[in-house]
């Protein structure tokens, strides 16, 4: 049975979902529900590819019946299967942290009407993307989850929002068109988009032409992943979104552009042509973005700039073009996804209980609520990369493999990479001693929330509403759901790195890839091998075997 059969339904089932929960437009707690047990279905589904692919081994569909390269074709490998999974692992988190919030708040910020059609049509776009065979479906997908974002992004219609919304648009827009272009000029060139067939006449192109081509989409993609200096616009746009939105965002739609990057480099450009360059982008995404952390007061915008310098290690690995650097980078996609969107869910939790985000104003949490605390403290010093955490785990796979390779600029970003860890932990003890630790009467514009007393809650005054409504279970539950996995990845790290240096040494070699889509007597053309590097969760790196 091919696996890949079942594919489809990682997109059709959202969509599906989304339709219906437009029709029950009146019906706010079947919206809820039909959402959830969408969601839940789909991650159920996309465990199961994951487990059939997890020793190894890719599977293709070709929708329609049209066969490659004429039709639409879409790929299980274990990259894109261990995406799915955490993908919708952390959508559904943010989709119940979301439902709580609606029925809390009476769903002011988030119009059930709106939000749950919207939110899935995302999950449907961030699926398509991950599963695409050719460029132009890529670009449906990409196309589909922005369109969701707009929406997303402006609900409330507040004027903070509807700026924000603009800045966002303007910058999808224009990284939209760049890649149309050069899917357009791919096209032009070779005439095929399908990227098992692009994998093969790439390389008799002109090497100008195909240089052009890749700097074409690297800019696209280098917009859509936040990589330095196309980074501008994402400090600015995610924070004055709701706060799940902001969250989902976060952990989601920037590993979209580096999915692609990480794909089209390894499938379709080969080798280390750009390999430089791409090394020179990463240390400047991780020293600038963090340096512009240091530099927040405000809680959200300070982790919109760590999701921006930490996009510099997956780039990193990216560039090494080895086993060891790429496994690396895969796994860290998979832990900064769920860390970013974790701390994202607290910084939403904090608003509630401290009334802002802004560190002049928020003191004493640890205090008034210590669950609060361990939810903040526990993904804080994940993203710090502190022993023995996914974080740490990440790091030091690339960390090593920037040794291994040995190069000056690999050094160079050895060090980038343990000073912008460091960074990154003081900023996160900034936030933890000034949100955390203060007493609220040391705040320089004190909330007045954080002064009232939970007994007055009944009173009806400002701080008594605020009480009433604070910290929802529904809302910890799935942050603390979430925070549980970002754990989890840290106690399963190594099986999870054995995988994801097996999807690297199946990526660098392509064979399984193209032979999946075009058959086994497609002529695969020769790379030099690439060489298993150590492994940082201690097991043995992959042996290069997969299972069609």
């Amino acid at each position: 049975m091919n696996i890949a059969s079942f594919a489809p339904l990682a997109v059709l089932l959202p969509i599906l979902g989304a339709a219906l929960t437009f029709l029950l437009i009146r019906h706010s707690k079947a919206q809820r529900t039909v959402s959830i047990v969408v969601l839940s279905l789909t991650l159920l589904l996309e465990c199961w590819l994951l487990a059939s692919v997890w020793d190894g081994g890719t599977s293709a569909v070709n929708i329609g019946g049209w066969l490659p390269p004429w039709g639409i074709v879409m790929v299980v490998d274990q990259f894109s299967s261990l995406m799915l999974v955490v993908s919708s692992s952390v959508s559904l988190a943010v989709l119940v942290y979301a439902t709580g919030q609606g029925m809390a708040d009476g769903d002011r910020d988030a119009p059930v009407s709106i939000f749950h059609p919207t939110y899935l049509i995302l999950v449907a776009g961030v699926s398509n993307a991950f599963l695409s065979g050719d460029l132009f479906n890529l670009y449906v997908g990409f196309e589909i989850l922005l369109t969701a974002s707009y929406v997303l992004m402006t609900l409330g219609g507040t004027g903070p929002r509807i700026r924000a919304g603009v800045t966002y648009v303007v910058v999808s827009v224009v990284s939209s068109v760049l890649f149309l272009i050069a899917i357009a000029m791919v096209y032009g060139a070779t005439g095929t988009i399908n990227m098992a067939d692009l994998a093969l006449k790439l390389a008799e192109l002109d090497p100008g032409t195909r240089n052009l081509l890749h700097v074409m989409l690297l800019v696209a993609f280098g917009i859509k992943a936040a990589v330095f200096p196309l980074s501008f616009w994402l400090p600015d746009s995610y924070p004055t979104a709701p706060a799940p939105v902001t969250a989902v965002f976060a952990g989601l739609l920037t590993k979209v552009g580096v999915y692609a990057m990480v794909r089209t480099e390894t499938l379709l450009f080969p080798g280390d042509t750009f390999n430089t360059p791409l090394m020179v982008a990463a240390l400047l995404t991780m020293v600038v973005g963090i340096l512009g952390a240091l530099a927040q007061s405000d809680i959200k915008r300070l982790l919109s700039f760590t999701l921006v310098s930490h996009i510099g290690y997956m780039v990193f690995g990216l560039a090494m073009s080895s086993v060891a650097g790429l496994g690396a980078a895969v796994f860290y996609v998979a832990h900064h996804i769920t860390i970013q969107t974790s701390l994202f869910l607290v910084t939403g939790l904090i608003e509630r209980r401290g009334g802002s985000s802004s560190m002049d104003r928020v003191a004493g949490l640890a205090k008034l609520s210590p669950v609060l605390a361990v939810l903040f403290f526990v993904p804080a010093m994940n993203l710090a990369g502190i022993p023995p955490f996914s974080g740490f785990l990440g790091k030091l796979g690339l960390l090593q493999a920037g040794v291994q390779l040995g190069t000056p600029l690999a050094y160079a970003l050895v060090i980038g990479g343990v000073l912008t860890s460091l960074l990154t932990l003081l900023a996160i003890a900034r936030v933890w001693n000034r949100a955390f630790w203060r007493k609220p009467e040391d705040a320089e514009h004190p909330d007045p929330v954080l002064l009232a007393d939970p007994a007055e809650s009944a009173t009806g005054d400002r701080a008594g509403k605020a009480n009433v409504t604070l910290l929802p279970r529904t809302m910890v539950g799935s942050t603390l759901g979430l925070v549980i996995f970002g754990v989890g990845l840290t106690v399963f790290a190594g099986p999870l790195f054995r995988v994801a240096d097996q999807s690297a040494l199946v990526m660098l070699d392509r064979t399984s890839y193209i032979h999946a889509v075009l058959g086994e007597d497609a002529a695969v053309p020769a790379l030099s091998q690439p060489t298993p590097g150590p492994d940082p969760a201690g097991d043995q790196p992959a042996d290069g075997q997969e299972r069609k």
